[in-house]
């Protein structure tokens, strides 16, 4: 994508950039968001300015991912740019920092640093879609009781056997979304990496089934074996 110019690609072309922007915030009656990142490689960190300039275009949210298109996803995210573009007094529209928020510690402390007003997270999600309530735990520790509702499980909230429970819900909801065969697809691989699994010994082939399963209940059956193994490790 980005090397036909699309995508990230238009990092090299911003005049396009600002080009297409303006042209769909003139053609839609909804709000309009833009997420980019840092510029197209270190020596063209254009962000500052391109905020500014996305903002004029009519945009009214930006999100930025503190890395350039030329470090994919290796080094570590650079946030202190996002903290210059949220902390432009000509800025006047959301700023949503984005890259590394791995743990709800991490994304207090980009708020409290950096001034944005909300965090994305991406690869963190991976097998851990409960890294929502985590943060939001430590955001708002006075309403760390209450539980999100969306998963309806007979286990404590937080444990291994509700994280299960949440993991076989994300599978569901795929599926609804989609069909079974590719709704599975896309939610394997998360299932596989998931933490909740860690220190499970010979979990190779476990992992291996559970990327190979193309339905509901052979994936199920696949989850419901690694719970009992979740077990006897914790117990």
């Amino acid at each position: 994508v980005a090397g036909k110019g699309a995508g990230a690609g238009m990092l090299q072309n911003i005049p396009k950039m600002l080009e297409i922007t303006r042209a769909v915030v003139d053609a839609v009656d909804i709000p309009v968001t833009v997420k980019t990142r840092l510029g197209w490689d270190e020596g063209s960190k254009v962000i500052v300015d391109l905020a500014e300039s996305l903002q004029d275009c009519g945009i009214r949210a930006l999100t930025i991912h503190g890395r350039t298109r030329a470090q994919m996803y290796t080094g570590e995210a650079d946030w202190t740019l996002i903290g210059e573009v949220k902390n432009n007094p000509r800025m006047t529209i959301p700023i949503i920092g984005n890259g590394d928020i791995t743990s709800p510690e991490r994304a207090r402390e980009c708020f409290d640093r950096y001034g944005v007003d909300a965090v994305m997270v991406g690869r963190a999600t991976f097998g851990r879609p409960w890294i929502f309530k985590e943060i939001m735990d430590v955001l708002n520790p006075e309403s760390v009781s209450v539980a999100h509702e969306a998963v309806k499980s007979g286990y404590p909230v937080m444990s291994a056997d509700w994280k299960i429970d949440v993991l076989k819900e994300q599978v569901l909801t795929s599926v609804r979304r989609i069909d079974e065969y590719r709704g599975i697809l896309h939610s394997r691989r998360h299932l596989a990496a998931s933490p909740v699994f860690k220190g499970i010994p010979n979990f190779r082939e476990t992992r291996i089934a559970m990327l190979r399963a193309e339905t509901v209940d052979e994936l199920f059956a696949i989850l419901e074996r690694a719970r009992e193994a979740v077990r006897q490790v914790t117990d």
